[in-house]
């Protein structure tokens, strides 16, 4: 039985002997956000929040030379920055800082970073499952209106984090266990085993926030690159 298109190797179905349909696109009902107790001791759910955007960018450094059109070399110049927004329905009395579990309704009443928490539940066994965290998360900005032409009132928040990592099931950034597999199909791994330095640096393995400063960068893709040694 086929289970995945031939051009493209998508998947069609589960592979089994019978064939059997499935559902491989991820929606937003399989997501669950959640803050981190203060005191560390589990995490709190978010409700009735509307969306959520998360922004990962960093800037990259294009090299050029006299005498050459076009670039030669190109390298990342600063460190990723992490931001995002948040729109919250006003719901069970609580504004949207409240709703992340502080103890003040405005931005400048904060004193303390806090963390939040996405679970991906796409798939059935946790071990499967994809735990994202963003750390340290200070508000920069609480907006909302109220107006005639909509009586229920949404909370906006944007913020800011020093890191964001992802981990396999419940397994913290000690473990190290990355959550990139290469997803249903299994997809190859490139520099393989989990002493790689962008698997580590992806799980927050031993509190790590970048991949650019271990030694070596200058060997990677050489025939002779140690790939079983990726922390150098």
């Amino acid at each position: 039985m086929t289970t995945g298109y031939p051009q493209t190797g998508s998947l069609l179905s589960l592979g089994d002997a019978f064939g059997t349909n499935t559902t491989n696109t991820a929606i937003s009902t399989n997501i669950l956000l959640a803050v981190r107790i203060p005191n560390g001791a589990g995490y709190q759910p978010i409700g009735a929040v509307q969306s959520m955007a998360i922004s990962e960018k960093r800037a990259i450094k294009m090299i050029d030379e006299v005498g050459t059109d076009g670039h030669i070399d190109s390298v990342p110049n600063q460190s990723t920055n992490i931001t995002g927004t948040c729109q919250r329905v006003r719901f069970q009395k609580l504004r949207i800082a409240e709703a992340f579990d502080r103890s003040f309704l405005h931005v400048a009443a904060q004193v303390y970073p806090f963390d939040i928490i996405i679970f991906d539940r796409q798939k059935a066994s946790l071990a499967n499952q994809v735990t994202t965290v963003i750390k340290n998360v200070w508000i920069s900005g609480i907006d909302y209106t109220y107006q005639v032409s909509d009586w229920v009132i949404t909370d906006s928040m944007t913020w800011e984090a020093e890191y964001i990592y992802s981990n396999l099931g419940g397994s913290s950034a000690l473990t190290g266990q990355s959550a990139a597999v290469g997803g249903q199909d299994n997809l190859l791994k490139p520099f393989g085993d989990g002493n790689w330095i962008e698997r580590q640096t992806d799980s927050g393995s031993a509190g790590r926030r970048g991949s650019l400063d271990i030694a070596g960068l200058i060997d990677i893709g050489r025939p002779d690159f140690p790939a079983s040694n990726g922390i150098f």
